[in-house]
Formats: C-alpha cells, sequence, structure tokens
C-alpha cells in the first residue's frame, strides 16, 4: 500500500548536475510527509501557476507539494535562457498587475529598487489599472544586489512600410506625416461608421477589431500582423481573444490616455484606469522573469516542498470524482514511478491531460481535446555590434533604439516581432556595448518554418532584418535560436466546445486546473497566478466548486473580491 506522497519503486536515480539546485536526494522523492500531516499536492509544471500553488500551499496549509517539470529549468514560458550571460526572456513578460495581491507576492520575492535620494512613487499604467509604487530611499541598488525588481520604461513601435508607427497608434503628428492625411481622413471616416452602426453579434476578432478601431485602421495595422501570430485569417479567430489580449483598448481610449496623459503628466507604477498596451513603465526583474521562479523554487525546496526538474506527469491515475495518483517519468532514465496524491495541480496543456488520464474520458471530451489548437513560437538570439537604425528612428550614434518590443508589419519578412533586450535590462546584456536582439517567429510545430535547420533559419532572420534596415548581417557577433512548443493556446479550432472539457474535468473535486495552458486560457502570468492562488484560497475554504478559478480575467477586474461564502480573505 502506496501512502499519499510516496514513490514506487524506490530506487535512485541521477540527475543532470544543471538540476541539482534544486533538487533533494532523488532517491527519496515524496517522503518527508510525516504521519501529523499526510497530503500531498502533486504539481504538473513549475511555471508561474504551478510554483505559487507550491508557495502558497507552504505558506497557508499543511499540504506538502510535489513539482514535476519536464523542462531542465523552471519557469514554464516565463522562464530566462542564458546564452553565454547574455539573456533571452521567451515572449518578453512585463511585471504588473491590476491585482494587488498579485502585485505584495512579488514584492516580497523581489522588493522594487531604491530611489537615488529620498522617497520617490512612481506610476504605471497596465490593463485600465493605475498604481503607484514607493522607491524608498536605501531600497536594494541593483549595482549591489541581484535580488531586486528594476523600474522600466515601456516603449513599444509598429515598423511599417520602413517607417515607426507609435504602439498603440496615436494620432500625433508623426502618425499623420508617416500615413498621409488622405489616409488619416480615411481612418477617421472608416472609425466613425464602426461606432455608429457596430458589427453585431460580434462573433469574430476581426468583427472585434473593427468594432473598436474602424475597418481602414484595422487593415492598416491589425490584420497582417495578427494572422501573421495565428496563422489564420481574423474571420476564423474568436472575438474571446481580444476580450482576453486587449478588452477596453480603442481609438477613443487612446485619444483619452493622450489626453489625461497630458493633463497628470508621466508617472508611476500605478495607474489603475490605462489599458495593458498603453503601460508607460513597468517592473522588471533584474535578469529576466526566470529570476522570480528560479527564487520562488528556491523557497519552496528550502520550506519542505520538492522542485524535480527533467521529470514529466506521463499518466494520471483517476477514480470516479478525484485523481488518486501521478505517473512520473524521470527524462533522464526513462524510469516511471506511481506518485501518490491527495491533490493534483495541472497545469500541462489541456489537450495532454486529457490524453494521460488513464481511465480514458468520454469519447466527446477526447474528441474536443484533441481538436484543440496551439500556436508554436522560435526566438532567434542575434547578438551585433550594433544596429543600422538612423535619427529617423530615434536612434543613438550606434543605432540603438529605446524600445523594447518592435512590431514587424512589413509583409516581405516572417519575423513578427523583435526584442532588444538591453532595453528590458541592461543585465540581461554580458557587454553593454553590444546590442541582444530577440527575433519571434510564429508557427506551428511540424511545419517548414519549425523544422528549419538551425543554421538555415538563422541565416534567414540575418537576412530580413538586414532586408528592413534593422542591421547589417555583417555586424553579427553570434547567435541562438529557441523553439518552444504550445506557446499560444488557440481560440479557434474545437475551442468553441471546450465548455465539456471543463464540465467534465471540474467533476474531479480534487483536481485543478491552473495557468495559461493548464486552462487553454491566453492568461498573462499576473492572471496565471491568481487562479493557483484561488485553488489554494478553495482548499483552504473547503470550497468545492471550480467557478471562480474560471473567472479571472474575464472582467475587467481580477476578482480580487472575499469568497463570499466563506467570508475568508483572498488577500
Amino acid at each position: 500500500m502506496i501512502k499519499a506522497g510516496e514513490v514506487s519503486p524506490p530506487a535512485a536515480t541521477t540527475f543532470p548536475p544543471a538540476a541539482v539546485v534544486l533538487m533533494s536526494d532523488p532517491a527519496k522523492m515524496g517522503e518527508n510527509v510525516t504521519p501529523a500531516d499526510p497530503k500531498v499536492a502533486v504539481i504538473a509544471g513549475a511555471g508561474p501557476a504551478g510554483l505559487t500553488a507550491a508557495y502558497e500551499l507552504l505558506e497557508r496549509t499543511g499540504v506538502k507539494p510535489l513539482v514535476f517539470e519536464s523542462d531542465a529549468q523552471v519557469g514554464g514560458i516565463s522562464k530566462t535562457v542564458n546564452y553565454k550571460g547574455n539573456r533571452i526572456d521567451i515572449g518578453g513578460h512585463r511585471f504588473f498587475s491590476k491585482s494587488d495581491r498579485v502585485m505584495r507576492w512579488w514584492d516580497r520575492m523581489l522588493p522594487v529598487q531604491g530611489a537615488p535620494s529620498g522617497d520617490r512613487s512612481l506610476d504605471i499604467s497596465y490593463r485600465n489599472a493605475s498604481r503607484a509604487v514607493s522607491l524608498v530611499a536605501g531600497g536594494p541598488d541593483p549595482e549591489r544586489t541581484d535580488a531586486v525588481m528594476l523600474v522600466r520604461s515601456r516603449l513599444s513601435r509598429i515598423l511599417y512600410l520602413g517607417k515607426f508607427f507609435d504602439y498603440p497608434v496615436r494620432l500625433n503628428a508623426r502618425t499623420v506625416a508617416n500615413l498621409g492625411a488622405a489616409r488619416i481622413v480615411r481612418i477617421g471616416a472608416s472609425y466613425a461608421r464602426a461606432r455608429a452602426v457596430p458589427i453585431r453579434p460580434e462573433r469574430s476578432l476581426e468583427d472585434f477589431l473593427i468594432n473598436r478601431f474602424g475597418r481602414q485602421l484595422y487593415r492598416t495595422f491589425f490584420k497582417d500582423y495578427t494572422e501573421k501570430v495565428w496563422g489564420l485569417p481574423c474571420d476564423r479567430i474568436s472575438a474571446e481573444w481580444g476580450a482576453q489580449r486587449i478588452k477596453g483598448l480603442s481609438i477613443t481610449s487612446a485619444i483619452t490616455h493622450a489626453l489625461t496623459r497630458r493633463l497628470r503628466g508621466r508617472g508611476g507604477i500605478g495607474q489603475k484606469d490605462v489599458e495593458t498596451s498603453l503601460i508607460e513603465s513597468f517592473l522588471y526583474p533584474k535578469y529576466g522573469p526566470g529570476q522570480m521562479w528560479e527564487r520562488v523554487a528556491r523557497i519552496v525546496t528550502d520550506r519542505g516542498g520538492e522542485v524535480r526538474l527533467r521529470h514529466t506527469v506521463v499518466g494520471v491515475v483517476n477514480d470516479d470524482d478525484e485523481i488518486v495518483a501521478a505517473r512520473v517519468m524521470d527524462e533522464a532514465t526513462g524510469e516511471v514511478r506511481t506518485v501518490r496524491c491527495d491533490y493534483f495541480f495541472s497545469t500541462m496543456p489541456v489537450q495532454d491531460l486529457v490524453d494521460r488520464l488513464e481511465r480514458p474520458a468520454p469519447a466527446n471530451v477526447r474528441e474536443v481535446a484533441d481538436g484543440l489548437v496551439y500556436r508554436d513560437f522560435v526566438t532567434v538570439g542575434l547578438l551585433l555590434r550594433r544596429l543600422r537604425l538612423g535619427a529617423a528612428a530615434g536612434a543613438a550614434t550606434d543605432g540603438m533604439v529605446p524600445d523594447n518590443w518592435i512590431y514587424i508589419q512589413e509583409p516581405d519578412v516572417k519575423v513578427g516581432r523583435l526584442q532588444i533586450f538591453n532595453n528590458w535590462s541592461p543585465y540581461m546584456v554580458a557587454d553593454p556595448g553590444t546590442a541582444w536582439l530577440g527575433l519571434e517567429y510564429f508557427c506551428n510545430a511540424g511545419d517548414e518554418l519549425w523544422s528549419l535547420a538551425d543554421d538555415v533559419f538563422v541565416k534567414m532572420a540575418m537576412d530580413e532584418l538586414d532586408r528592413i534596415g534593422v542591421i547589417d548581417r555583417n555586424d553579427v557577433i553570434d547567435s541562438t535560436i529557441l523553439r518552444v512548443p504550445k506557446t499560444y493556446p488557440a481560440y479557434f479550432g474545437a475551442y468553441e466546445r471546450f465548455g465539456e472539457i471543463r464540465a467534465y474535468l471540474d467533476g474531479y473535486r480534487n483536481l485543478f486546473l491552473v495557468g495559461r495552458n493548464g486552462m487553454h486560457k491566453y492568461n498573462n502570468q499576473d492572471h496565471s497566478m491568481l487562479t493557483a492562488m484561488i485553488a489554494v484560497d478553495n482548499i483552504v475554504a473547503g470550497v468545492t466548486g471550480k467557478d471562480n478559478l474560471w473567472s479571472v480575467n474575464t472582467e475587467m477586474d481580477y476578482h480580487e473580491e472575499r469568497l463570499q461564502r466563506t467570508g475568508k480573505s483572498t488577500g
């Protein structure tokens, strides 16, 4: 009889040196569960949701978390990849949340940098949110300590027709000059028509964007880029994607933001009334997002939890209404063990979870899961002596521009977005005299782009940036490439029937779907964290329903309300 937290068989295994820092003796996986406190939670995945769940369980319950991560490092898509001292943030992760709970949580892990002198308050804006963060004299100095959150300025622009446009597009002199007065008039008339006669019902992402920006602006700045990201026409993508990612943003909100910004002046880290895409400054760990999750993982292991790298949950043992165990494979040896559990947190793709249930789900649930679609992601890292951008792009003499991201709207290249890691954090770059870029490509695993040989892919990336005038390929010093499967859960395919999966899986009383892929929701990392926090709230409060998990990121605020039925605070 195997008790919760024990493993079978108990033979020892070995791990690669890179994984050892987060692991206790492999032969004792799941031990140290005392008779007085026998409960164990198996957590599939060591990304933001999984590690938040582990930390919250240790902080607020007697449940021991056992975290299993198939990768060789923690963080999921919020990890930081270190290439010869040059760090890559996969997809770019701005640290801001409308949730006070998440902001306080981050501050406990990595405090915000101190002010040079005296107390100073900064505002940042994010997703209809505004907040102030105090920079206290004597706070952590990033030149002297690593455990610090930086305050960074945010600038993103669009490169289109060889010209730079503000992102979001603003009706300023630069935009008028770039587009021309005639096109501006057409855009204004198109927007007026969209406001007067909106598309109803709003079924597709195309409908969503036209209603908020007008057909002319949609075709100019949204259609081609969005279809590059998703590989599908916008009229075949659910409007729910827009509701998740750019809700509340429109020409009206952009104009209102511009006017109120003039009245209030530039500000700090707080702006709860400003959309995500209008953020002007943000918090960022000194060494990228992975630094946050490496720190959390160490806290979890120091407090008695376990984080197992290169271990994959390959099977889920399910009873009538609960998950009773996980089959966990050591990727180094191929050995599979059974780990019993009282709770099971899944951040793995829903498609994989349904496939790995040992007692098969009903046929309709399997059919929907098989039909879920994911978009995959490739980043090419290029290290350069300099950029080739000129004064018209706001570049310095070395060609460096202040952007965090540049959205590439040029139709004759495949690259979708360009990150300049120097501008996320100067500590992301080994030599500050070089430019460290991340070229982001969107594709499907196994397609022609994904399957290109590494050297062919890197050559294509260099040629594309050279062709559109961003770099001279002869200035490239070094390069690397990363492929990330199932980065974006898609709102097409079988997604319209996702409720069938949810209804079935929610019937397992001790199963908690959390995080982006765990819920097949295009969540930011703060949303993913909140789903994990609320799952632990439910365990503490004895709440069996899962509706409050699914409600995260479905309204303008992030559901920080108290659990009304229990009177317990979520903060």
